[in-house]
């Protein structure tokens, strides 16, 4: 009878370990002592193995390499004879110093300079310019959009995270649901049907990676379906339209006035589609007036497109809340919010609701980008979501939010008591406007208050249309004493530009 015989491996050959991509072939017959101390030496040299390294226990190491553990042993003794490493008993063999005559280091490389202020804050910033203003260091810092994030809620989060690690199965550490999880799904329709007035099944929310992707993926589907243009609010966000530029070939600008955008003037650009602040306009805080709204929808039902960005939307303290316009029209409304202003940006977590026209272009937008977002996320910010921790966290939030605008006003009554004051009832930032003549532009006040370690944002920034100078000063991440010194900062250039010659 014939039978078939399946080859055993040679387990002889497997003599080589991932740690340092170790070889013995490279070994020279007879000197495997050697040659190991002299690559662990090498290693510790370049860099590869820093001082803190743990080493492979020996009985590990030589299994991996096929040799005998007194090879492996008789290495790292010499090494710690040479004091490069050191026995820690249970805690193994460690790299404490660099050899005594250390391999040659390669060139270190030259450090670019720290961009200049005058450089940063130009007139026409390029995409780039929200990266290098994060990271340019400031003692005080002023920029807009972002939350209290000394106040995120440490506690509740761990609390939720060990309750969706003990509930969770081996199978959802997969790739999961390109849309999201069913948890935060559901969860995120519950939080809009409370919070924002919208109806919305599960299936139709989109869990997105932060408002910023929700406009990309709108980038993409629109100009899919033949829309290669999409009006924006001006003032508005230098932000959102860079990002909808990036896809589309125009963002053509709509004035905004005290009632929110003019629909006459959308009207007369031609644009198909516009995305709109409507709950708390960036940056001016105007809100959308009822009869303007009225307006906007039926703009809409003639066969407009509009992308609501629900900014700022849950920080109110002034006024009473404002229905999202998905709410009133959601088969003409693309609607987008995020967790970034509740709890932190750092979590890129948002949601995005489209009509069904659109939906199936939006989903393969997503599944190309990245597969959908991490679980593990997901799942703790919809137990968060759904315990009302989150809601308890918003009302902190106000709280906070409040003092330190106030502590905001006080200050440019004192020290600025030319400017002008926007949107002070709601939101995480103010918009003021400077006196006709305020000595120089927002931009080289803005660059004036960085050198003196005062991080602000111009308004200019924000507007292409004829628009009076300002700034756009975020409240929410500093503390009352930072808010009061920085817009101190601010009032001493204003006057100070004023008696300039």
């Amino acid at each position: 009878m014939n039978r078939s015989k399946v080859a055993e491996p040679d387990r002889s050959k497997e003599t080589g370990a991932d740690f340092l991509q170790l070889d013995t072939a490279d070994a020279p017959p007879g000197g495997l002592t050697d040659w190991l101390t002299g690559r662990l030496r090498a290693a510790v040299a370049d860099g590869r193995l820093p001082v803190g390294t743990r080493l492979p226990a020996s009985r590990v190491l030589a299994a991996e390499l096929g040799v005998s553990r007194g090879v492996v042993t008789d290495a790292y003794q010499r090494l710690a004879e040479e004091g490069q490493v050191a026995g820690r008993g249970r805690g193994g063999t460690v790299v404490v110093a660099a050899p005594a005559v250390p391999a040659e280091a390669p060139a270190a490389p030259v450090a670019e300079p720290p961009r200049p202020a005058t450089t940063l804050f130009r007139a026409d910033p390029g995409p780039e310019v929200f990266d290098l203003l994060r990271g340019t260091p400031a003692r005080i810092d002023l920029t807009p959009g972002v939350p209290d994030l000394a106040a995120f809620p440490r506690t509740a989060w761990l609390r939720a995270e060990r309750a969706a690690l003990d509930g969770l199965a081996a199978s959802d550490l997969g790739y999961g649901d390109v849309r999201g999880t069913p948890a935060l799904r559901r969860a995120v329709a519950h939080w809009l049907a409370r919070n924002r007035g919208i109806r919305a099944d599960p299936d139709e929310v989109l869990i997105v990676a932060g408002t910023a992707q929700a406009l990309a993926l709108l980038g993409r589907a629109l100009g899919r379906a033949g829309i290669d243009e999409v009006a924006v609010e001006d003032p508005g966000s230098l932000g959102a339209r860079q990002h909808l530029a990036h896809w589309l070939a125009a963002t053509p600008p709509v004035p905004v006035d005290a009632e929110g955008i003019r629909v006459d003037a959308l009207r007369a650009t031609g644009a198909p589609a516009v995305l709109l602040t409507p709950a708390h306009q960036y940056p001016t805080g105007v809100v959308l007036g009822g009869d303007r709204r009225r307006e906007l929808l039926r703009w809409a039902e003639e066969g407009g497109l509009v992308i609501e960005d629900d900014y700022d939307a849950e920080h109110r303290y002034d006024r009473p809340p404002v229905p999202a316009l998905r709410a009133a029209l959601p088969g003409r409304v693309c609607y987008a919010g995020s967790i970034s202003k509740l709890l932190a940006p750092a979590l890129r977590t948002g949601w995005l609701l489209v009509p069904a026209r659109l939906r199936e272009a939006v989903l393969d937008a997503k599944r190309f980008a990245d597969l959908g977002n991490p679980v593990l996320t997901q799942l703790v910010l919809a137990r968060l979501m759904e315990s009302g921790d989150l809601d308890r966290h918003l009302r902190l939030l106000r709280r906070r939010h409040r003092r330190r605008r106030d502590a905001m006003i006080a200050a440019i009554r004192t020290h600025l008591p030319g400017a002008t004051v926007h949107g002070a009832a709601a939101g995480l930032h103010l918009m003021l406007t400077l006196p006709e003549s305020p000595g120089r532009s927002d931009t080289e006040l803005a660059a004036a208050a960085l050198a003196e370690g005062v991080k602000v944002q111009p308004l200019s920034w924000h507007a292409r249309l004829p628009y009076p100078p300002g700034l756009v000063l975020g409240y929410a991440a500093g503390s009352a004493a930072e808010i009061a010194e920085g817009v101190a900062v601010l009032g001493r250039l204003v006057r100070r530009s004023r008696v300039s010659p």
